[in-house]
């Protein structure tokens, strides 16, 4: 698991510094980098079976990417072109989430319906350290301590809200406290100690999974690069804070406690390096064609039965088009 977790971190971090260069170029509209957070993304993809549900945020494309969604599906939000780019029964994936914390009880209501039904499926959410001021995250922590619900809850604390530092947000001793108060069980793990984090997912994911209840679990992290391809890091933070958290890289870590086990060569991270390569240059190459979008699409999953003002302006647009 743990040298999976390798490669797909490496592959992971070359697709997301892609998007970031795409943002930049003007082929996304923006991008969200989780430089510094793969150890989180990749062991939520990792902890989790092909039947369990996962929540993402707008900041988890690599977690995306990990669970096998298809890159170009995962970017298409971020391009513009559609509110989710790929099939989320399919993939049981949840449409990344821009709203924070609004996921949080879709993923309390799911894991507990799944329950109703007779399955042993299990729901994980991705949020933010910001995600946990909001009113929707109490709630969703609050009825899943209710329902009991086999639900867990990944708070990958990167020390900011956008430019908000986590003490200025959060008095409690820690992120995880909020569980305790709505009998949630709480955990702390270093969210860049890839190891680590599997750990205690896959550990917090099969103990809800066989009836145990919901888990709240805090990852400590640093977002290395900016909130969003359109921020300045440097006017909320210092670079020196940034460089010691450089010295914590997950990737790196994980590759030397791999070396160290005698389970990593040369040959290994080459070969993980050049699969990235060739994963962002596939990425590259697709996302410089223009999407071929269906304008009707726009009256697609509005209403069950469109309304009649609704279906007058369909056929207004489809005579538009045949007209061109």
């Amino acid at each position: 698991m743990l040298l999976a977790a390798y490669r797909k971190m490496v592959v992971g971090r070359r697709f997301d510094e892609q998007a970031t260069a795409l943002a930049r170029q003007g082929r996304l509209a923006v991008h969200p980098a989780s430089l510094g957070q793969e150890a989180c993304q990749v062991g939520a993809a990792l902890a989790l079976r092909a039947t369990d549900w996962l929540f993402p945020t707008y900041r988890d494309s690599v977690a995306l990417v990990s669970r096998g969604i298809d890159p170009v599906e995962a970017l298409t939000l971020l391009r513009g072109d559609a509110h989710c780019g790929y099939d989320p029964v399919r993939h049981r994936t949840a449409p990344q989430c821009t709203p924070l914390a609004t996921h949080a009880a879709h993923a309390t209501g799911l894991a507990h319906g799944e329950r109703l039904k007779g399955t042993d499926t299990v729901a994980l959410a991705l949020v933010g350290d910001g995600a946990t001021s909001e009113g929707d995250f109490h709630e969703a922590l609050n009825l899943a301590g209710v329902l009991k619900a086999p639900v867990v809850f990944l708070v990958q604390n990167n020390g900011y809200a956008i430019s908000v530092p986590l003490s200025e947000q959060c008095a409690a001793p820690s992120l995880a406290y909020k569980g305790v108060g709505y009998g949630v069980r709480a955990e702390q793990v270093d969210g860049n100690d890839a190891a680590a984090v599997l750990a205690v997912l896959t550990t917090a994911v099969e103990d809800a999974r066989a009836g145990g209840g919901p888990w709240l679990v805090e990852a400590h992290t640093y977002r290395m690069g900016p909130h969003t391809s359109a921020d300045d890091p440097s006017r909320y933070r210092t670079a020196t804070e940034a460089d010691r958290w450089r010295d914590r890289d997950p990737i790196a870590r994980l590759e030397s406690a791999l070396r160290d086990r005698g389970l990593l060569t040369d040959a290994d991270t080459k070969t993980a390096a050049a699969e990235a390569e060739a994963y962002a240059a596939g990425v590259r190459e697709r996302l410089a064609k223009a999407p071929e979008l269906a304008p009707q699409a726009l009256f697609d999953h509005v209403f069950a039965a469109p309304p009649r003002h609704l279906a007058d302006q369909q056929a207004l647009l489809q005579a538009e088009l045949e007209d061109c």
